[in-house]
């Protein structure tokens, strides 16, 4: 049996499902890398919204999928960009999602880290983002998880240089109770975030975010770089103080920077472990035991799907993600808080569905052609 799937140019050809999903299952806890899996969001289909509206969610499903994530050994990394974070999901959708998230991590043994930003507030004096920071902070400390300071829109427009951020980072990291994750998520992912560290030099930014590093060692639990260059990541890995991790956030070099050198290795938080995460667990385990090159085996095959979702605009992303846990049944619809399922095109979802079909990340192979002949369809491609 075949399907027919279009094309970047509009042309139609044939292709072979694969018939059976690759043989994967729960296993023993991960030991020589933490591994974090960015979760995206599930939309509730019959909430009477608009793109504009305050999310709807699925409570039911969006846990369900996070213990999903848990049962393979992985950490979940909430309320972040994969989980629509500033675009579609609000503060108050965040900050509900943070508690449900936490209290279903608690109940299952589950490690779980929240993101920690700014989006009460459009913009702001340096003061006004330092408070919006602040409240999030105790949020997520109370709720038991584990804090990510990521990148904030209002600061990188409120910043005057430098030293704006050494300020209130400095500031944060002082009152966090707990060792923090700080994330530095590039421009790639969102435009607004451009010059963080108060310069476009990538060199001259990556002093100053090292340099708040360097002040807070005993605060920093490591930190996740999004910035999608293998090579920044590791001369980044390889100044941090001893004892702070490096958690690769690059989408397009994550076999390589997990797998590390003779210098040392990256952990990983990483929006493509949410489609891969049976698959990204199973070469984790196998990186335990010494096996490099079977790591590598397992994982770099993968790197092609995960290069594709992630494709300018890098920030649409998670619309592939979403659409693959459709088709792989976690969620019974395609639909995104937002409207965002509209972000990519069919050309572009029907690639998606040939690699990831053919890595086998399918548990019902025949689920996942039929939910994609249904997409097809209402494109008017008939079978």
């Amino acid at each position: 049996m075949t399907i027919q799937l279009p094309d970047i140019s509009g042309n139609l050809r044939a292709y072979e499902p694969r018939q059976e999903p690759l043989a994967l299952t729960t296993g023993s806890p991960l030991t020589s890398r933490t591994v974090f899996s960015a979760a995206h969001v599930v939309a509730d289909p019959f909430a009477d919204t608009t793109p504009d509206s305050p999310a709807a969610i699925d409570w039911d499903a969006t846990l369900a999928f996070r213990r999903h994530l848990w049962s393979h050994g992985l950490g979940v990394a909430e309320a972040m960009d994969t989980a629509q974070r500033g675009m579609g999901l609000d503060w108050a959708g965040a900050a509900e999602l943070i508690r449900r998230s936490a209290a279903e991590a608690k109940a299952v043994g589950g490690r779980i880290a929240c993101g920690v930003g700014t989006d009460q507030i459009a913009a702001g004096s340096l003061a006004e983002v330092r408070a919006a920071y602040e409240e999030q902070l105790a949020l997520v400390e109370e709720s038991g998880a584990q804090s990510i300071l990521m990148a904030s829109r209002a600061l990188a427009a409120a910043a005057q240089g430098p030293e704006d951020y050494l300020e209130v980072y400095g500031h944060l990291l002082r009152q966090a109770s707990e060792p923090v994750v700080l994330h530095w998520l590039g421009p790639m992912f969102d435009p607004a975030l451009e010059g963080y560290w108060g310069s476009s030099d990538l060199d001259a930014a990556t002093d100053t975010f090292l340099e708040v590093i360097a002040a807070h060692p005993d605060k920093v639990d490591g930190i996740k770089v999004s910035l999608l260059d293998a090579q920044r990541e590791i001369d980044i890995r390889r100044r941090l103080p001893q004892g702070v991790r490096c958690y690769t956030g690059d989408d397009f070099n994550y076999p390589e920077l997990i797998a590390g050198d003779e210098q040392g290795f990256s952990h990983a938080l990483l929006g493509i472990f949410d489609p891969l995460g049976p698959l990204a667990a199973e070469a984790v385990r196998v990186l335990d035991t010494g096996d490099t090159a079977g790591f590598r085996e397992l994982l770099d095959p993968t790197v092609e799907l995960s290069r594709h979702l992630f494709q300018t605009p890098t920030r649409f992303y998670k619309t592939g993600v979403v659409f693959l846990a459709w088709l792989a049944g976690h969620q019974s619809h395609f639909t995104m808080v937002g409207g965002l399922q509209s972000a990519r095109s069919l050309p572009h979802f029907a690639r998606a569905y040939e690699l990831a079909d053919g890595l086998g990340l399918f548990p019902d192979p025949k689920l996942a052609e039929e939910r994609m002949k249904n997409l097809l369809s209402l494109y008017g491609v008939n079978q």
